[in-house]
């Protein structure tokens, strides 16, 4: 009961993250290990953490996409693959479903909570009353924190001896599926992460890294702060430059031009 509380209270936490600004503690990286803590196993939860947000690296909201719930898969199936002495692999498996589920939960608040509440904001944006948008900005933020969180709490006390059964009826040729499966989702995930990101300007450096990692066999850390000075030089900083004083300056030529 105890530890069904406190993964409760790590869900609200994390889902704050929506309601008082984006500081990335829904990530799994972040609850893994706090999962991990409550459990009495550290180690795996930092690993399970690591690899779930790999997996759950692609799934941003883009336009009215709602992506699976980070937040409640991510707490959820660290905390059943933990107490099922079970690997990371049937955590990825364990936590998209779940995840899954609690979309259809975000979603309810996405299309009609949430949109009563902005009508709320829209009558005190037009009566001055900006304390009062606050109010509702935050409130609805922390109610979905709540319900998220109580989530967490109801999950693992209904299903962990459940989930238990169900990790121990796998077979085996399935869980080597799955060990595969975990080898790829992380890929996926960077190549989703790399469609919005990589352009003209920045894919030569991506070609460099690649190099260093798969040829010279430079380390991630190695290649991590190379790409720090590259951004340094690339910005001008080193030149005492700014971004916003090169972009001025950038414009300044085009209308020369």
């Amino acid at each position: 009961m105890i530890q069904a509380l406190l993964l409760g209270i790590i869900g609200f936490i994390a889902n704050c993250d929506y309601a008082l600004g984006t500081s990335l503690i829904k990530n799994p990286i972040v609850t893994g290990p706090l999962v991990g803590l409550v459990m009495g196993d550290l180690t795996q939860g930092v690993i399970i953490g690591g690899v779930l947000e790999l997996a759950f690296i692609g799934a941003q909201s883009v336009g009215a996409f709602v992506p699976p719930n980070v937040v409640v898969g991510g707490v959820l199936g660290t905390a059943f693959a933990i107490s099922t002495g079970s690997g990371a692999e049937v955590a990825v498996t364990l936590a998209y479903p779940i995840a899954l589920l609690a979309a259809v939960v975000e979603n309810v608040f996405m299309s009609f909570i949430f949109p009563i509440a902005g009508t709320w904001a829209d009558k005190f944006a037009a009566e001055g009353d900006y304390r009062k948008i606050e109010l509702v900005h935050m409130g609805g933020g922390l109610f979905s924190s709540v319900v998220f969180g109580a989530l967490c709490t109801l999950g693992f006390m209904l299903g962990s001896a459940q989930v238990e059964a169900v990790v121990n009826a796998i077979p085996t040729v399935i869980t080597d599926g799955l060990t595969v499966a975990t080898g790829i989702l992380p890929a996926m995930g960077f190549a989703m992460l790399a469609q919005m990101t990589i352009n003209k300007k920045v894919v030569v450096f991506f070609a460099i890294g690649f190099v260093l990692s798969s040829y010279m066999g430079v380390p991630v850390l190695g290649i991590a702060i190379l790409g720090v000075a590259a951004a340094i030089l690339q910005t001008g900083l080193l030149n005492g430059d700014t971004p916003a004083a090169q972009a001025v300056i950038d414009g300044g030529d085009d209308d020369d031009f």
